[in-house]
This record gives C-alpha cells, sequence and structure tokens, in this order.
C-alpha cells in the first residue's frame, strides 16, 4: 500500500515568510571599539603593522574610532580595493578586538614603537598539582640554567636595567623564546649592543604582523594534476627526439 501525502488546500495553506540570513548581519550590534594598546597607539600603526600595502590608505580612515566602526561598503566607498584586501582588514580588526595581536602587542613599555626585552632568571614556583613540588625536569640543572629555575623573556623600560615589578610576577613576552643560555630568538628581534646578549628590542615597522599570503604551486590545487601532467608530457616529448 502507497501512503500519500494529503495535499493542502489554497485555504488551509500558510505562508511563512522566508528571512534571508544574510539581511540579519545588518541588525547585529556592533562591537565596542577596543582600546589601543602601546605597541599601536593609533590607526596608522595598526595599518603598517598589519602590512599588505593598507598603511597607503592611512589617510582615508579619520580616526581609530572609524577604524573599527566603518563597514565594508563604508571601507569600499573609501577607495580601499581590492576586496580581499578589505576581508583581511576586517579580519585583523576583530582578531584585535579579540585581544589577538603579534609579537610585541603584550609589551606595556613601549617608547616611539621600541619595546626593550630582558632575559631574566627567577625561581619555579611549587605546583599544588606535584604536591607543592617543582617537576624532576625543573629540578634538575642544565648548562645553561641553575636547578631548580627557569629562564624567560620580559619588557623592561627603554634604557632601564632592571623591571619595575617582582621578577616573579612579571608575564613573559609571547612570541620569543631564549636560545641557549641568553640569546633571546623570535621574528623582528634586534639584539642590543653591548648587553652581552641579555637585552633586545621590538621596533615597530611595516608588515611586522602581517599574514603572509600563499602561492600557487603548479596552478593551485585544482589544476596541480593538469599542469604536472602536460609538463611531463612535454619532458618525454623532449627526451624521445
Amino acid at each position: 500500500m502507497i501512503l500519500r501525502r494529503p495535499l493542502l488546500n489554497a485555504a488551509s495553506a500558510v505562508s511563512i515568510p522566508k528571512t534571508c540570513v544574510r539581511n540579519l548581519q545588518h541588525s547585529i550590534p556592533m562591537r565596542p571599539v577596543p582600546k589601543p594598546i602601546p605597541f599601536i597607539p593609533d590607526h596608522t600603526a595598526f595599518l603598517s603593522a598589519i602590512g599588505r600595502g593598507l598603511s597607503a590608505h592611512a589617510t582615508k580612515i579619520p580616526s581609530w574610532e572609524a577604524l573599527f566602526t566603518l563597514t565594508s561598503p563604508q571601507l569600499k566607498e573609501l577607495g580601499i580595493e581590492p576586496a580581499r584586501t578589505r576581508r583581511y582588514l576586517l579580519q585583523w580588526r576583530e582578531k584585535f578586538r579579540n585581544g589577538e595581536y603579534g609579537i610585541g602587542g603584550d609589551c606595556k613599555h613601549v617608547t616611539d614603537g621600541v619595546a626593550e626585552l630582558k632575559v631574566m632568571e627567577a625561581v619555579v614556583p611549587p605546583n599544588p598539582q606535584l604536591g607543592n613540588t617543582i617537576s624532576p625536569r625543573s629540578a634538575a640543572a642544565t648548562a645553561t640554567r641553575d636547578p631548580g629555575t627557569r629562564k624567560f623573556v620580559v619588557n623592561i623600560p627603554l634604557g632601564a636595567e632592571a623591571p619595575d615589578g617582582p621578577v616573579d610576577t612579571l608575564p613573559s613576552v609571547q612570541g620569543v623564546v631564549v636560545k641557549g643560555a641568553k640569546t633571546i630568538k623570535g621574528s623582528y628581534v634586534q639584539p642590543v649592543k653591548g648587553s652581552n646578549g641579555l637585552k633586545a628590542r621590538i621596533q615597530l615597522q611595516e608588515g611586522i604582523w602581517e599574514i603572509r599570503r600563499g602561492h600557487k604551486v603548479d596552478g593551485g590545487e585544482r589544476r596541480k594534476a593538469e599542469v604536472r601532467a602536460k609538463r611531463r608530457a612535454a619532458e618525454n616529448k623532449e627526451k624521445a627526439r
């Protein structure tokens, strides 16, 4: 037996209005404008840091508030082209709102776009999960540190010799590490002369936070097999001559 769904007549049919999901974005309240950070004090520094030539559009965006409130159509009217550049700007704008910074973004002591770093050594605090003791790895001595200690990189005021607070409470700078006994390594890190390797600086510059675009290899994923097959055919034809 075949069961068929009964047909609805025109009188009993109920029309449900269709709402385009794309139109819902206009009813979503805009998130608040984040505050500048010491490493990124204004919109010009932000555009310069994220790279991809966006610093050339700095004069088109009047203020920090405008940077975080302009919509994509408004950015298009200002002449920020192509569309992938606007998408990249909006992507970094949301990352900044969420507290996701590039190197130097967590530094509190910045002077004229320069953050100074220094290698510090502190005692490893006890771990409650290990019965208020330290791990065997931390307790062992190595060629570069004493037993029960750790080395990390902190941000200090420019030209200072020591941080402005207790070493145990200072956070380590993200994106940099201590290599060997006292060498600070990381992207855009410049060692300070005369510091015996214990100090380094990060300077705000064009593209320091830039997310590099990938490049197509052999025509990209969709055309890779075709391009390589044609290349092999051409090589085999050349060998057969």
